[in-house]
């Protein structure tokens, strides 16, 4: 990514907070929890008109007990990396700390443009103690507070004065596909990201609510185009008895509202559980295009054929009456068919945004009104006329044109719905029907 921001520093720093601040949003969770942040977290900022994309890293610690420092900082090191500019935070309230010393020396070796920035200023006396952090070596540091927002103006002038020069990025990136990797806790999504983009870019431990944040990437390979979005485990709400991990299910719950194709994985050594069909509901709801992948297979009990079909079907009786979607079967770790996955996943997108045109779709479906024609209802007989797709929808969606179309039941409404997926291809994606007077 062009133009690209990284926010570092030690633990509890405020790093989340400014990022929030700094998008606008609230998509970093923000707890006094020390280690909250894992994983990078992408975002956009908008400032004077220039564009630019930040990301929020964890915070850096040595010689700690967290299981996750090894990663943390291996996810630290890639953020440096790959930024222009590095906004180093520090904590006015608590002044020099070795750690601050550690991250200072690794980003004067990194040779790239760093913005000093003491945050908490407007705690106590704090900002008083700016000055002790000239001795980082790292120039003059800028005193802001990332909870009330002053100082931030003055720290976006001097990001922005420091980017590299405009360059074409994509003006379309509004409208290139998300694709969601949801399901349980250690069903392997972040692991299946890793194996797509080539490279550990995720946490992946064997300790269920290892990804907290939902975090976007730009997958740009292979002639695709599109965001690959890896969220948290979603687990029953009577299990979910931390703070944070509300928080992340609540950002897994909005980044599948945001997403057109959720891939949804099943760990093939659990089975189908309840879980599965609440998120699949979850993704009917809100009316996303849906990929299952089966994931584990390597290690699955029974890799028999007989086994899969089995599986299979177990699949779409769980999730009737909505059958009409892909089941690939694969595992993160081998790589077993996991490109398979985006293959159809694209397809899926693309059948979400397949237009019929009205002559063809009235020259098929007036045909099939003919041949079975609604129940009549008390002795009246609705007589459908026309039918039209609408363009602007979010999803396939058909307006029939009736004389009675209150009496026009659920069970026509599937009927219709699977004599159009018979004819055109819509798999993965779920459509909506409706009668309209005419």
């Amino acid at each position: 990514m062009s133009k690209l921001v990284a926010i570092v520093g030690r633990p509890n720093v405020g790093k989340s907070t400014l990022f929030n601040r700094l998008t606008q949003t609230r998509s970093a969770i923000v707890d006094p929890t020390a280690g909250t942040t894992r994983d990078r977290q992408y975002g956009k900022v908008d400032w004077c008109g220039q564009e630019f994309s930040i990301v929020d890293t964890g915070g850096w610690v040595v010689n700690s007990d967290d299981i996750f420092e090894e990663e943390i900082n291996k996810q630290v090191h890639v953020a440096i990396e790959e930024a222009d500019v590095i906004m180093f935070v520090v904590d006015a309230s608590n002044g020099v700390t070795d750690l601050d010393d550690h991250v200072a020396q690794i980003l004067r070796r990194s040779k790239k443009p760093v913005i000093l920035v003491a945050n908490k200023t407007d705690v106590g006396d704090s900002r008083f103690n700016v000055a002790e952090f000239y001795s980082l070596g790292l120039g003059d540091p800028i005193d802001i507070s990332a909870a009330n927002g002053s100082g931030t103006g003055d720290l976006l002038d001097m990001i922005v004065k420091d980017l590299p020069e405009n360059d074409s990025e994509d003006e379309h990136e509004a409208s290139i596909p998300r694709f969601a990797i949801v399901g349980r806790p250690n069903a392997g999504k972040s692991s299946i990201i890793n194996a797509f983009v080539g490279e550990d870019r995720h946490i992946v431990t064997d300790i269920a609510g290892t990804t907290r944040d939902s975090i976007y990437h730009r997958y740009n390979k292979f002639g695709f185009d599109f965001y690959l979005v890896d969220t948290a485990g979603i687990r029953k709400k009577q299990k979910v008895n931390e703070d944070i991990e509300y928080y992340s299910v609540i950002r897994s719950i909005r980044a599948i509202e945001n997403s057109d194709v959720c891939i949804l994985l099943i760990d093939a050594t659990r089975g189908i559980e309840a879980q599965d069909a609440n998120i699949f509901s979850l993704i009917q709801r809100n009316k996303k295009g849906l990929v299952v992948c089966v994931n584990k297979w390597d290690i699955a009990a029974d890799k028999s054929l007989e086994a899969q079909k089995r599986f299979e079907a177990a699949i779409r009786d769980r999730f009737a009456p909505f059958t009409d979607f892909p089941v690939i079967f694969g595992s993160a770790l081998t790589k077993q068919r996991i490109y398979k996955v985006i293959e159809t996943a694209v397809e899926v997108y693309k059948n979400r945004t397949r237009i019929i045109p009205t002559s063809q779709l009235n020259s098929y479906m007036l045909e099939v009104v003919a041949m079975t024609p609604p129940p009549s209802n008390k002795g009246k007989f609705v007589k459908i006329k026309y039918v039209t797709m609408l363009k602007d929808s979010v999803i396939p969606t058909f307006v029939f044109f009736c004389n009675l179309p209150q009496w026009v039941k659920e069970p026509y409404r599937r009927f219709l719905e699977n004599k159009i997926r018979d004819h055109w291809d819509f798999h993965g994606t779920p459509i909506s029907i409706f009668m309209r007077e005419k």
